[in-house]
């Protein structure tokens, strides 16, 4: 088991606001960061210290995983017949899923999670609908497979926040599932349940919310009595295909940001996943809940889904995540890279998301400051995050200076050397 660093000093780090030399940051012995200084030369690094000549940086939260997908990355890339869009992939993903056992879910996990380690993760929201047998009925535990989950998180050694999910329709105008989504079978009692029980375990590295599937699968009343009260984080997938605005237009009279505004007054504790599809109007009421938009470029871009409208994301100050989603991509940088670049090919400019007065007009450093701030652990259930006190000490670690412009911009990027997770290094 890894032992615990009482102190780390970096050459150089990422505090938030920009780099910072000569950073000292001591740890207490629940794993947190006690003290930062920074301008300590190095003569003056008290024995015992941690050293790192090169680059720190905070590790990053991987806002939205579907771990079971991991399964499925490279299997769906062929045109079958006709049209694939994300409707046609999906119906091969219901497949995938309904073949996934406790077992294989635990090996899945372990490889996953390893990888999103060096991805530069160190926590991931499991937005987690796999719940019961491959018949649809439940496993002796109700939560095996949250369990199993869990214990690969612990394995590996990253965070992990259990996200169990709402899931009761197929379809804003349906009464219940398809066949092929049995194993996601879930009610309002059954999350709060599960939630409940969870979080009562205290499981080391383990957090805990509640997820929606989507406004199409939940009927607006389980909406309501699901999150009455709840204070922990709230994750629902809304506005990701075009063709959900369409049918929630159609059936409500109202966009899915509009409409689930109607049905709730959104604050930090939710995370809209996806919300692709929003307007000037919906993102601005977004920004002015305090709740955050979950964008996952890769996933985004392998379905089919759509291109955000990042400036005005960034315009109206709302917070912002980032989820592997699929796990086409489990690199958080290449995800900022991407992001980047499909806004470049839709304007045809350079440098979308930079600002000349913030970073040197770094596009790099906006971003990773915009997914990485310190109010970014509400996605995973943290009151702080980032390289501040009292925010759990991880840290992602290279053996060299490193720009986030190289770290974006630059394929292949340079390997982390280490990564800190809770004051343990676990690469």
């Amino acid at each position: 088991m890894s032992t615990m660093i009482k102190a780390l000093w970096a050459a150089r780090a990422w505090l938030d606001t920009g780099f910072a030399e000569g950073v000292l940051l001591t740890i207490d012995e629940q794993g947190q960061w006690q003290e930062i200084a920074t301008n300590v030369p190095a003569s003056a690094v008290p024995v015992g210290t941690e050293w790192c000549h090169g680059t720190v940086l905070p590790g990053l939260i991987n806002a939205h995983s579907h771990a079971f997908q991991r399964s499925f990355v490279g299997q769906s890339e062929c045109l079958v017949a006709g049209r694939d869009d994300f409707w046609s992939w999906r119906e091969r993903m219901y497949q995938v899923a309904l073949g996934i056992s406790p077992a294989m879910l635990k090996d899945l996990a372990i490889k996953l999670y390893r990888e999103l380690l060096l991805g530069g993760y160190t926590q991931v929201c499991e937005f987690h609908y796999l719940h019961h047998d491959v018949d649809g009925s439940a496993y002796e535990d109700e939560l095996l497979m949250a369990w199993t989950l869990a214990e690969a998180a612990q394995e590996v050694g990253i965070g992990i926040t259990l996200l169990p999910v709402l899931y009761e329709r197929a379809g804003f105008a349906q009464t219940s599932l398809r066949p092929e989504q049995r194993r996601f079978r879930s009610d309002v009692a059954w999350v709060r349940a599960a939630a409940r029980r969870l979080a009562q375990a205290r499981l080391p590295g383990v957090n805990v919310g509640i997820a929606i599937h989507s406004l199409r699968a939940a009927l607006p009343e389980s909406i309501s009595a699901l999150v009455h009260d709840f204070d922990g984080p709230i994750h629902i997938h809304v506005a990701e295909q075009m063709a959900e605005v369409d049918e929630c237009l159609r059936v409500t009279g109202l966009r899915p940001v509009d409409y689930l505004f109607s049905l709730q007054a959104l604050d930090a504790r939710w995370h809209l996943v996806h919300a692709t599809h929003s307007n000037t109007d919906e993102i601005e009421q977004v920004a002015r809940a305090g709740a955050t938009a979950v964008l996952c470029p890769s996933t985004e871009a392998n379905l089919g889904d759509g291109l955000c409208d990042l400036p005005q994301w960034l315009a109206a100050g709302a917070r912002l995540a980032i989820g592997s989603d699929s796990h086409v991509t489990r690199d958080v940088f290449e995800e900022l890279r991407l992001l980047e670049y499909g806004q470049r090919l839709w304007y045809r400019q350079r440098n979308i998301a930079a600002e000349p007065s913030l970073f040197a007009g770094s596009s790099a450093a906006r971003l990773f400051a915009r997914v990485g701030h310190y109010e970014s652990g509400s996605a995973a259930g943290f009151a702080r995050w980032g390289l501040q006190v009292g925010a759990r000490a991880d840290a992602l670690l290279w053996s060299e200076s490193i720009s986030l412009d190289e770290l974006v911009f630059s394929s292949p990027r340079p390997a982390l050397a280490r990564v800190m997770v809770a004051g343990k290094m676990r690469v």
